[in-house]
């Protein structure tokens, strides 16, 4: 008999990544875990890959079923590329046929014999495979078996002893389909996953997960959203930027362009973000483009982020001004990447982004545009909350990050679809002005955390030969106001 207590077997594996992160390794060896959501949140899927992960440690697993056949577990499994291996027994409980035939019986319920005929099955099925890990699904058939809650929760507790007594690791699935209400498994086992689905407005459904709990472990909190693939479900955790932290040297990153950098204060330091907000056309992209393009000359990689654009537009427009971004590309130099807000969740954004600055010792980012990274995250009530981890991530990193926000309107009065200035450690503002018969634009930095930076306003120019920058305004009153006054010589400002 086994008299070590769950926690000191040490730690099953899901075989998902994401998964073990949230769960700080995996499942309790010898505990009992719920796993629960609605039909189609992937609980099926899980539970094949924490049996596989299981098989190629050399584990016997098993797998009973009381709500789909054999067949179509492995038709499942053969989706996503999966052939379950010998080291995977499944079992289908189908109630014998004289149980069919129980309304006839004048001395017991039927749900009494079905109930005990499928406790029977079970047991016998892991006395002969003695697994070391075990799925059961659903839940919802036992509990309809059951009839009552004190009924049900008797038959819970068995298993949970009988099983103590192997050592094998229990995932047990429900599909909430019966009662939603009844929490009797959430108070017996040793951990409760819930997996969730949601629709947003516009775009595919969305997936996340929640750890509800986890006795005697720590584990990663909140919501992480998840998919489905080709090749299982994928978890990606919720960004803490707190536990990551590298040592790099914070240096002013130059544009190479002098007046541009001297605006800068010298330009922007490594480990840090800056926000480029304006109305549309003023050139926020190619501001953003021009410390990627800076980052390249210098020997170094930056990755794109564009959210709004079509690549080939971008790249088409982009070579008018005689920048190659599709060349760049090629040749391993830039990284770009398309990201459609309707069909990419927070988290896995999140997640891409970490992955390419960590895998490719990224120290340039771009992300383009906050309008559509808040366009995905529609449903989300925390928008803010997300675009601080990810900065607060990239800063650690010693990246330096550049994000592009448009603000509403043109000329005179903006505002900004989120307020984010407070976020970002440099804020570069960009303006129409009306002068002498011509809309010009004009630059100025009115906020940079990490130095002294210019109080002047600029005016700039986009032509083919890309951007340059001018001297200081300084005969005009009112630029950023959209209709500015010439000041004569000598006369200073209202």
């Amino acid at each position: 008999m086994n008299n070590q207590h769950p926690t000191d077997l040490g730690k099953a594996a899901t075989g998902i990544v994401g998964l073990d992160d949230v769960l700080a390794g995996g499942l309790t060896r010898g505990g009992i875990f719920l796993l629960e959501g609605e039909p189609g949140c992937g609980k099926t899927t899980v539970a094949l890959q924490f049996l596989l992960d299981g098989s190629a440690a050399g584990e016997k697993c098993l797998y009973i079923t009381l709500s789909e056949t054999e067949q179509e577990l492995r038709a499942g499994a053969a989706s996503h590329g999966w052939s379950l291996p010998d080291g995977i027994v499944i079992r289908e409980l189908i109630p014998a046929e004289s149980l069919a035939r129980a309304e006839s019986q004048s001395l017991f319920y039927s749900s009494d014999l079905e109930l005990s005929e499928a406790s029977a099955q079970i047991y016998a099925a892991v006395d002969q495979v003695q697994p070391s890990r075990l799925v059961i699904d659903s839940l919802s058939e036992i509990r309809l078996l059951a009839q009552s809650s004190l009924r049900y929760r008797r038959e819970i507790l068995t298993i949970k002893h009988h099983f103590a007594r192997l050592r094998t690791t229990v995932l047990l699935l429900d599909d909430l389909t019966s009662d939603v209400a009844d929490k009797t498994v959430h108070s017996i086992a040793h951990g409760v996953i819930q997996l969730q689905q949601y629709y947003p407005d516009y775009g595919a459904e969305r997936r996340r997960l929640r750890v509800l709990k986890y006795r005697g472990h720590r584990y990663r909190g909140g919501f992480h959203d998840l998919i489905i693939s080709t090749g299982g479900v994928n978890v990606f955790p919720r960004l803490v930027a707190a536990e990551h932290r590298t040592k790099f040297p914070r240096k002013p990153i130059p544009t190479g362009i002098p007046p541009f950098d001297a605006l800068m204060g010298g330009g922007v330091d490594a480990g840090s973000s800056t926000l480029i907000m304006g109305p549309a056309g003023t050139g926020k992209s190619l501001i953003a483009m021009t410390f990627a393009l800076a980052a390249v000359k210098r020997g170094e990689q930056a990755a794109l982020f564009i959210f709004d654009e079509e690549l080939g537009l971008l790249f088409d427009r982009m070579k008018q001004l005689d920048i190659d971004l599709e060349g760049l590309r090629d040749a391993g130099r830039l990284r770009i990447d398309q990201i459609d807000a309707a069909e990419l969740s927070p988290g896995e954004f999140s997640h891409r982004v970490r992955k390419t600055v960590d895998r490719e010792r990224i120290k340039t980012v771009v992300i383009d545009s906050l309008n559509g990274y808040q366009a995905a995250m529609t449903e989300e009530r925390s928008v803010i909350l997300h675009i601080h981890e990810l900065l607060q991530y990239l800063n650690r990193q010693g990246a330096a990050t550049f994000l592009t926000m448009a603000q509403h309107g043109l000329v005179g009065h903006m505002t900004s679809p989120t307020d984010v200035t407070y976020i970002a450690d440099s804020v570069i503002l960009l303006r129409y002005f009306e002068a002498m018969g011509h809309v010009r634009r004009a630059i100025s930095c009115i906020k940079k955390r990490t130095g002294g930076h210019e109080a002047t306003i600029r005016e700039y120019r986009i032509s083919d030969g890309g951007l340059s920058v001018d001297e200081p305004l300084t005969n005009f009153q009112g630029v950023l106001q959209g209709i500015p006054q010439v000041l004569e010589f000598g006369q200073l400002p209202a």
